[in-house]
């Protein structure tokens, strides 16, 4: 018998085309009866406060929602703390030497964390914090890699009542700088440095010339990495040693009882006009949206599973994925510091079997990479473990899906590929694993009390099967309550284009077994001689192609056409860039879409620019393609990518 594993991708999209949860997982499912999406919809308050329930509250709320369109309040009246969500709690129950963390550093320096370690560590902090005059409502920003102390800070902070706001430690001072003025952060909080790939990154440096025009801050608290990560930036007059402020406070701290309401932290997320834009996210209504979603789309055993989310704290992957839900619910977790090639293409698997992962959680850019890489790591490692694995960040293409179903989940793994937003605070759009057939590529239904549609240009809704604007049509707990300081904007950007529905910003699909399709960005998507097309259903079809790793399309203006696809390529091992295979490749999506979405050209190139969280910057591509001033790349993870990549599109030239 032919071993699954050996097979092409075509002929595993050949022979997958719905994948049903095996029995077993079936059998213990959190969630095996599809009625709950009847019952949840019938009435959606309620379902939501069952869930909030499932919090200790210091004061029960009086009033589950108030919806002031566009504005919402949850729980309204009641009374909580996060931080004793993901921890106090679980260590009352008796669960206090469960491990949270298990820690993993790059250079393969590890710790283990139990519950009640971090609650003892999350009290110092929180204790030093207040001796630094931080209070309910004070901002801090904090600019820490992938440690323990940077989920312990969050926890901290919350427990005290003050707003945090992490910067993603890879971005620019200025990125840094413009977010604490913004947000007129009183505290500072990072690391010396980190390591990615073998080398130090220089954080301090980083914040010194933030800071340096930042008259909020009183204070920087540095944490020394260890291990040689030390930066030769010279210290300030507002710095202060973590050791020196933390290590010997008090190892309890009473939490403060903070309203559902108030702000648990701001996250800034890109904006079109420069700007970014600070997204506020509340305490009782995000909790409760953390809790249900990690626990029923992960299917979450917290007495047995070990969790692996690969994304960074930086981002709302990690806030919700890695820190709230799954400490809410008393999961077990891995945290991984670094790259995921370093110092061999096989760390994650290599991770997985130390650790003995069961539910592992990260991006389609990541698994082409892993494809682009080859089988053969992965092969080499025991991956028996896994029972269940899940998709962030992009929408899948089905190559990548049935490659990551096979030589990682070893054919028996469901796969949730979840569709969210920083703004949406949770996932908005999943299978439910115990209940859902998948289909390569699809993100299937929206998740247990959300309602959301597909909406055409004029205002109207796309009935049955067909594509449009994707929008959420009701209020749900997890949803930013504004943006920092500009109530305006969150109007106009957010609830203008459709009036009374929250738009998205993504264009989407809908099958005729009534399964959602995310096309992506709507400013991602081209008007091509009058017609409507998707770069990702272009992206999707030279993936397909045999020769063909990992594919970015952009549209750029032309004369004729209005737009003109033109693809950016990284070919397999052992396929050369040519003249033949590209107008090989052309030929190839004009057969698989249609002429139309035949792009004007390729380039091939050895990598793709990408954040360090694995996107496409397809704005970069776009600039590269149509001779533009590279824009902002102060998220970029290898600004060198760029160069090569605009290199080689003149030489085509």
């Amino acid at each position: 018998m032919t071993d699954p594993k050996a097979k092409t991708i075509d002929t595993l999209l050949s022979e997958i085309r719905t994948f049903i949860p095996p029995a077993e997982f079936v059998a213990q499912a959190n969630v095996a009866d599809p009625a709950i999406y009847a019952s949840a919809n019938e009435d959606w308050q309620g379902w939501w406060a069952s869930w909030a329930e499932k919090l200790q509250w210091d004061r029960k709320w009086d009033t589950v929602l108030n919806w002031n369109l566009p504005y919402a309040e949850w729980f309204v009246g009641g009374k909580l703390n996060a931080s004793v969500q993901c921890l106090d709690r679980h260590v009352a129950a008796g669960n206090g030497e469960r491990i949270a963390f298990y820690f993993e550093g790059e250079q393969g320096d590890t710790r283990e964390l139990t519950y009640s370690q971090v609650l003892r560590n999350v009290c110092r902090i929180a204790n030093g914090l207040k001796s630094l005059g931080v209070n309910k409502g004070d901002r801090v920003a904090i600019y820490m890699p992938m440690v323990p102390e940077l989920a312990m800070t969050l926890l901290a902070c919350a427990r005290i009542g003050a707003i945090f706001s992490v910067v993603f430690a890879g971005f620019s001072p200025t990125s840094l700088k413009d977010r604490i003025q913004d947000q007129t952060a009183k505290l500072v909080i990072c690391a010396d440095g980190c390591w990615r790939r073998g080398k130090v990154l220089d954080l301090k440096t980083v914040v010194n010339e933030a800071v340096a025009a930042c008259d909020s801050v009183t204070n920087v608290v540095v944490l020394r990495r260890g291990g040689g990560c030390t930066s030769a930036a010279p210290a300030t007059a507002r710095d202060v040693e973590w050791n020196d402020v933390f290590a010997n406070q008090a190892d309890t701290c009473t939490p403060l009882a903070m309203d559902s309401e108030d702000p648990l932290f701001i996250l800034y997320t890109s904006g079109t006009t420069g700007k970014p834009k600070g997204i506020v996210h509340t305490t009782g209504g995000y909790l409760t949206a953390a809790l249900a979603t990690t626990k029923l789309v992960f299917d979450l055993k917290e007495e047995k599973d070990v969790y692996w989310c690969t994304a960074d704290i930086g981002w709302i992957t990690g806030h919700t994925y890695i820190v709230f839900g799954p400490m809410a619910n008393g999961a077990t977790q891995v945290i991984y510091e670094g790259a995921p090639d370093f110092p061999h293409q096989d760390r994650f698997w290599a991770l997985i079997e130390k650790y003995k992962v069961s539910i592992f959680y990260t991006a389609p850019t990541a698994i082409r990479a892993f494809m682009k890489w080859g089988e053969e790591h992965p092969a080499k490692h025991d991956l028996s473990t896994l029972r269940l694995l899940g998709s962030v960040g992009e929408p899948i293409n089905p190559e990548a899906w049935v490659w990551y179903l096979h030589h990682i989940g070893g054919g028996k793994c469901p796969i949730v590929d979840t569709w969210w937003q920083t703004e949406t605070g949770a996932i908005m759009i999943t299978p439910l694993p115990g209940i859902t057939t998948t289909v390569p590529g699809s993100a299937t239904t929206p998740f247990p009390g959300i309602e959301a549609k597909l909406i055409q240009e004029d205002g109207s809704e796309v009935i049955g099967a067909g594509g449009g604007y994707l929008a959420l049509t009701r209020p749900w707990p997890s949803m930013l309550r504004g943006l920092w300081g500009d109530n305006k904007r969150y109007e106009e950007t957010y609830w203008s284009r459709f009036p009374g529905k929250y738009f998205a910003g993504d264009g989407a699909k809908r099958d005729e077994n009534n399964f959602l399709w995310i096309l992506g960005r709507v400013d991602d998507v081209m008007n091509v001689s009058g017609h409507r097309l998707s770069t990702m259903e272009i992206e999707s079809s030279l993936v397909a192609h045999p020769s063909v790793a990992e594919a970015a399309v952009v549209g750029v203006a032309h004369e004729m056409k209005g737009q003109a696809p033109i693809g950016f390529v990284i070919l397999r091992h052992g396929y050369v860039a040519s003249p033949q295979l590209e107008q090989e490749l052309r030929a190839f999506v004009g057969t698989e879409i249609g002429g139309l979405a035949r792009p004007e050209r390729i380039t091939f190139t050895p990598e793709l620019p990408k954040t360090r969280s694995g996107k496409i910057m397809r704005r970069l591509l776009r600039d590269i393609a149509e001779g533009k001033e590279i824009g902002d790349v102060t998220t970029l993870a290898d600004p060198n990518v760029l160069k090569g990549l605009q290199a080689e599109f003149v030489k085509h030239d």
